[in-house]
């Protein structure tokens, strides 16, 4: 029990400080686009490219069962190193946008064998309670993934080489601090190997396919609105001519979102799962729906009011599907299931990052964002189908 008290802060200190890795090219997106003459596309493209390595080296740790085979801590220390080597690369001179894309894929690549094994190592050390060590990792996830847009906030990280280096090196601490401190948990036992079958398994489950359609809708949302956050905040500054510390707001609007997903599960123990993950869901849509109208709004604390309880109710579902599709999985393929719903989550950020990558230049700046819309409406029908 005291091993276990120790080991849970180190996971989640460690998640957070390598999670650093996955936007630390967002963070200092202005700073890559004037040193490599990228275009306005280049948020997506980039943004993308990570979300793709993720997918890739998932399914791939996965079908090889690397973190069964090997210490799932020497796995989680290795990615970590690699991730941060990748992450360094955005300094070399030479680099174009498919140079710079290709980095990102391979960082996004190795954030697969810290996340989700992140997650197995508590696993092994968790047998009872696992759910809610599970809300810290989210939790650790969401912060890291804002903690570039802190450092840029800050004059000491004005040289964007200097939020790179600190990711980077962020990511070896927190991967030495597994490798170091944190041995092979008691619980350990090998997984089933991956089976593309349990895709079957969730087509014919109907509680099962309707919780994965509502987390496919849920991540529909998430990082489109996670990586244009910086460019929300821009549109609004320019109509309205207000000088907003961008890179601060982008981290406080995305950071809280920790905060929401402790309350969502505080929540779930009063009202259930289901009813909890509806609820973030509709008041998510209808942040989407509503957002054409908050850019006209003058006053710019109602404005940034918005986007940070956005920030909150887009996340706070999370680890809420992650539950039911876990419990609505057969026991031998929830391994498997949970990875092929995860990665087709993954892919569909995709999606909805490069569709606002396209409406941008298309459409009013103002409207694009309603059509995050699609993916909450997908799911909230999604839960209606779940039975009580």
């Amino acid at each position: 029990m005291k091993i276990q008290k120790k080991v849970l802060p180190l996971i989640v200190i460690a998640q957070f400080l390598c999670i650093s890795l996955w936007f630390a090219g967002n963070g200092v997106l202005d700073n890559l686009m004037a040193e490599f003459a990228l275009t306005s596309g280049a948020l997506g493209h980039l943004t993308t490219a990570v979300q793709f390595g993720f997918i890739s080296g998932t399914l791939l740790f996965a079908f090889f069962t690397i973190a069964d085979r090997y210490s799932p801590s020497r796995v989680f220390f290795f990615s970590a190193l690699f991730g941060a080597i990748c992450n360094l690369c955005l300094f070399w001179e030479g680099n174009t946008l498919w140079s710079l894309v290709l980095a990102r894929y391979l960082t996004g690549f190795f954030l697969a064998g810290i996340y989700p094994v992140g997650m197995k190592i508590a696993a092994d050390y968790f047998e009872k309670g696992l759910g809610r060590s599970l809300s810290f990792l989210v939790g650790a996830l969401v912060l890291g993934t804002a903690l570039p847009h802190l450092l840029k906030s800050s004059p000491v990280f004005e040289n964007w080489r200097w939020v790179i280096t600190a990711t980077s090196a962020f990511s070896f601490l927190g991967g030495s601090l597994i490798l170091l401190f944190v041995p092979d948990g008691p619980y350990r036992r090998a997984g089933n190997p991956f089976e593309l079958t349990a895709l079957v398994s969730v087509m014919k489950n109907k509680k099962l396919k309707s919780a994965a359609l509502g987390y496919f809708g849920h991540m529909w949302e998430l990082y489109a609105f996670w990586a244009f956050v910086p460019i929300l905040l821009k549109t609004y500054a320019d109509m309205h001519h207000k000088d907003i510390h961008n890179s601060l707001w982008s981290f406080l609007i995305i950071a809280i979102g920790s905060i929401a997903c402790v309350i969502g599960g505080l929540v779930s123990q009063r009202i259930g799962v289901k009813k909890t993950a509806f609820w973030s869901l509709l008041l998510s849509c209808v942040c989407c729906l509503l957002s054409p109208l908050f850019f006209y709004v003058p006053y710019e604390s109602v404005f940034l009011g918005f986007l940070l309880f956005w920030g909150m109710v887009v996340i706070s579902d999370s680890p809420l599907f992650s539950t039911m599709v876990a419990n609505n999985a057969e026991s031998a393929l929830k391994g498997s299931a949970l990875t092929l719903v995860n990665c087709i989550g993954f892919a569909i950020t995709i999606v909805s990052i490069q569709l606002l990558n396209l409406a941008q230049n298309s459409f009013p700046p103002t409207l694009i964002y309603s059509f995050l819309a699609l993916g909450p409406l997908l799911g909230l029908w999604a839960l209606k189908k779940i039975a009580d």
